[in-house]
């Protein structure tokens, strides 16, 4: 391994054994890379199969050649993948969990709605048709009550006694209304659905995209600094400063300095870097909560639904009863020879009920099933956010691999920036 990464980061192969062994290595670092460019533009952020084919194809050429040529290039191509543990990476993890939020929970929280509101309607056409079919049992009785007042008696005849109700020749109309409804509601929920992912998707794709430059820009920036300026970065106890300091015997230079540098191998932190990653692990938190909330919010839409869905089935018919209790009674006078005395005459009583029953509920109705969350998104957004809680306490330690990373490219260079900071630490001793 030491030496095929030796042959990686040598500047120019020197026979053509070396040649062949850096053509494979950049051969197999192109492949794997291209098959997870492909499975992040096609599965994550979902752009088509044609189109991610062809950009991954494009993108692995580009690659292969770009590594086998182009050594600086093999070196910040190197530092991505340490620097994926940084705010970078986290920043393309957020982008992956909004992404899965985006595709996964916000369409169920939709349908979820949209069985709500299902069942809504579902209740109202039911009590519409009950109210509208009860007013066929009002026509029925009108016109039983108006034959039996006009039976009651040959000389008193009444007027006609008829209801017309003119209710049941608009029930179309209602119906049609209802519908009408009904429709442009569920229009309008698909259009907010659609208008929400589309809108989130193209964000996420752009941020995404950005990202991944902006990564590529912090690996060549730092890369810059590091062949720039002596002074970046440099406050390590490496190997070649203390083999240096052994040969010119001032390795009481590095005892008496340990509290200010530090060994890129040592897993110890300093107390600035454990609150700057308290710091982090705070903000990641937060947007842990956030995700939270909107997972909660899926599961109280699928409660809501669940409930209403199986409630709406349980509705009992609500039974209605009419009763009608007429009495009439004729007064006049009894005899024409006897005096005018007022007598009641009772002529006939009017006694029945109706039954009708008010449903709120029917099996015909069209309720598509609420749609239950799905445990595996879950288990995905938590192994990411486990990721994210690594690299913010992984951040330092990757930082110290990039300059690993750099001075295993740079030797040479790496030689100057160790005798410049052994001269800074013989100063500091002299003047102390």
């Amino acid at each position: 391994m030491a030496d095929l990464w030796r042959i990686y980061s040598k500047p120019v192969p020197a026979d053509g054994r070396e040649l062949w062994t850096l053509f494979l290595q950049c051969s197999c670092i192109t492949a794997v890379i291209g098959g997870l460019f492909y499975n992040w533009m096609f599965a994550s952020l979902e752009y088509s199969w044609h189109l991610s084919v062809t950009m991954a194809a494009c993108f692995s050429l580009l690659l292969l050649l770009t590594l086998f040529l182009v050594h600086p290039a093999r070196c910040v191509f190197s530092m991505i993948m340490p620097t994926l543990g940084t705010r970078q990476g986290r920043k393309l993890l957020f982008s992956t969990c909004i992404m899965i939020a985006v595709v996964n929970i916000t369409p169920n929280i939709i349908s979820n709605i949209k069985t709500i509101l299902q069942v809504i309607k579902c209740i109202c056409k039911n009590s519409s048709d009950s109210l509208l079919n009860s007013t066929a049992l009002l026509e029925k009785v009108s016109w039983e009550f108006g034959d039996a007042v006009q039976s009651f008696n040959s000389i008193y005849k009444p007027m006609n006694g008829h209801f017309r109700f003119s209710l049941l020749q608009n029930s179309s109309m209602i119906y049609q209304k209802m519908h009408l409804a009904g429709e442009k509601i569920s229009r309008e929920f698909l259009s907010v659905e659609v208008l929400v992912k589309d809108s989130i998707q193209v964000a996420n794709r752009l941020a995404a995209g950005f990202f991944m430059l902006y990564l590529c820009f912090e690996s060549t920036w730092y890369l810059k600094n590091y062949l720039t300026n002596l002074r970046f970065d440099n406050f390590y106890i490496t190997k070649r400063l203390e083999r240096l300091a052994m040969d010119r015997r001032a390795a009481h230079l590095l005892v008496g300095s340990s509290k200010k540098l530090i060994r890129p191998t040592d897993l110890k932190l300093s107390w600035d870097e454990v609150v700057l990653c308290l710091v982090r692990a705070m903000l990641v938190t937060v947007a842990l909560l956030l995700l939270l909330l909107l997972l909660a919010m899926e599961h109280f839409a699928f409660s809501v639904a669940d409930t209403a869905v199986s409630r709406a089935a349980q509705f009992s018919a609500v039974p209605v009863t009419l009763s009608i209790k007429y009495k009439v009674g004729a007064g006049g006078p009894a005899l024409p020879s006897v005096s005018f005395r007022e007598v009641e005459l009772l002529l006939r009583d009017f006694n029945r009920t109706y039954h009708h029953h008010l449903i709120f509920s029917s099996a015909h109705c069209r309720i598509s099933p609420p749609t239950p969350p799905n445990p595996s998104v879950l288990l995905v957004v938590g192994l990411l956010f486990c990721i994210l809680y690594a690299t913010v306490f992984m951040e330092t330690f990757a930082r110290r691999l990039c300059r690993g990373i750099a001075a295993s490219f740079f030797q040479s260079w790496e030689e100057k920036r160790v005798l410049y900071l052994y001269r800074k630490l013989s100063r500091r001793h002299r003047k102390e």
